[in-house]
């Protein structure tokens, strides 16, 4: 394994931590994208938040500084545009749903040691590794 296979991804993991940490102690939130998101598109009843807008432009920038100094992944979309705006509604559906997404519940909900975030978590990586299992390994799966 080279050092730059393990040194970003782990300071990746300690900015997502550290920034997590930081927006707790400064607003006593925690800091789950799905509800930043929705908040900066006004879903929340209380209108849009400048706070929420204000962390997905964050969220766009650091893509864009990284993309600066780092190649750019060759990005190849095999699925049919609709499957992916469906699957990306029933995702953000599923984010309202369980009061959160996989940031929300695996990052801060993790760290505080809550009940329901841990069974969240469990069925996010248990739903997503079967995932792979049957779409690598069983026929009618791509491989």
């Amino acid at each position: 394994m080279s050092y730059s296979s393990f040194f970003w991804p782990l300071a990746g993991g300690l900015l997502i931590g550290l920034s997590a940490a930081i927006y707790l102690l400064l607003n006593g939130r925690i800091a789950g994208i799905s509800g930043l998101a929705a908040s900066a598109f006004g879903l929340t009843g209380s209108g849009i938040s400048g706070l929420g807008v204000g962390f997905l432009g964050g969220i766009l920038a650091g893509a864009a500084l990284a993309a600066s100094f780092l190649r750019f992944p060759i990005i190849e979309v095999s699925s049919s545009p609709v499957l992916l705006v469906a699957g990306g509604l029933i995702v953000g559906f599923g984010t309202r749903l369980g009061s959160g997404c996989t940031s929300g519940h695996g990052v801060c909900g993790l760290a505080r040691l809550s009940p329901r975030s841990i069974v969240a978590t469990v069925v996010f990586m248990s739903v997503a590794a079967a995932t792979v299992l049957i779409m690598r390994h069983f026929p009618g799966g791509r491989s």
